[in-house]
């Protein structure tokens, strides 16, 4: 049975969070009498990608979990499409999950499963969409990967970037309002990262699909914030110097558990932090 989340039309932050993808106000968790997070805020524009930075056990990766209901704060309030996931019942949680899309570190694809079930995994749990459209979406997706060769092999059959990019397909066939992408260029070598942050870009600028990326790689980062897909060449080339385009991508670094920036890319190279300067040096 199909339950719809709704929005109770008195609550006025409610009904603003609904012109934001995402929205943390003043969250905080500890973990094991650990302070992991303190009092974060920030927002997530409807199409903006967001790059969460910051050293390990920097709490980027709660911050994903807790975007997706599955790690309540002990503080604050955190609204996803215009939902409070922070007093959200799970039946209901279950319902908005559909519609975001998660890229897991990693990969986290079915070994005994083909590509093909993998990424129609999600879409064969709803139950009551057709095997034929199924397939014709997962072969969509894949080819949005270019990896549409790959239906009838199985993951240990596909080199690490392969089965990256089988991951993101796997995210984006449902559709999504909102990606989540867990480091998704980890262990990857420069050459494969940069595909895979295309793909990411590609996602971005065709879809505009809102997302939070969380990376190790300051590079991959600032490769998503200079450049821009071109469809007719089908690649990803970098913005002129001088270009007015808006690639609507930002950063937000943490520090022990607090926000200390939160903008674009050139607020960033320009930032007077020292630690900032230190950390992108």
């Amino acid at each position: 049975m199909n339950h719809t989340v709704s929005i109770p039309h008195n609550d006025t932050r409610l009904e603003e969070s609904r012109h934001k993808a995402i929205v943390f106000e003043d969250v905080a968790i500890e973990f094991e009498g650990k302070q992991v997070l303190s009092g974060i805020s920030f927002e997530l524009a409807r199409g903006e990608t967001k790059t969460l930075l910051g050293v390990a056990g920097s709490g980027k990766s709660t911050i994903l979990k807790m975007a997706l209901g599955l790690v309540k704060p002990d503080r604050g309030k955190i609204f996803v499409l215009g939902y409070e996931v922070t007093s959200m019942p799970e039946e209901e949680l279950f319902d908005l999950r559909r519609k975001i899309g998660m890229v897991f570190q990693e990969s986290a694809l079915f070994d005994s499963l083909t590509v093909e079930e993998n990424v129609a995994y999600r879409l064969i749990e709803e139950g009551y969409i057709p095997a034929d459209e199924i397939r014709q979406r997962v072969i969509e997706a894949l080819r949005f990967v270019e990896l549409e060769h790959t239906l009838d092999l199985l993951p240990p059959e596909l080199s690490g970037g392969m089965r990256r990019r089988v991951a993101i397909a796997r995210a984006i066939i449902t559709q999504p309002e909102v990606l989540l992408y867990d480091s998704p260029t980890a262990g990857l070598d420069p050459i494969t990262s940069t595909r895979i942050i295309e793909l990411i870009v590609k996602q971005r600028d065709i879809y505009k699909t809102s997302a939070l990326m969380v990376t190790h790689r300051l590079q991959d980062a600032f490769i998503m914030a200079s450049s821009y897909f071109d469809t007719e060449k089908n690649q990803m080339l970098p913005l002129a110097e001088g270009s007015k385009r808006d690639l609507h991508t930002t950063f937000l670094i943490l520090r022990e558990g607090k926000v200390i920036f939160d903008g674009t890319a050139h607020e960033l190279v320009h930032s007077d932090n020292e630690y900032i300067r230190e950390y992108i040096a």
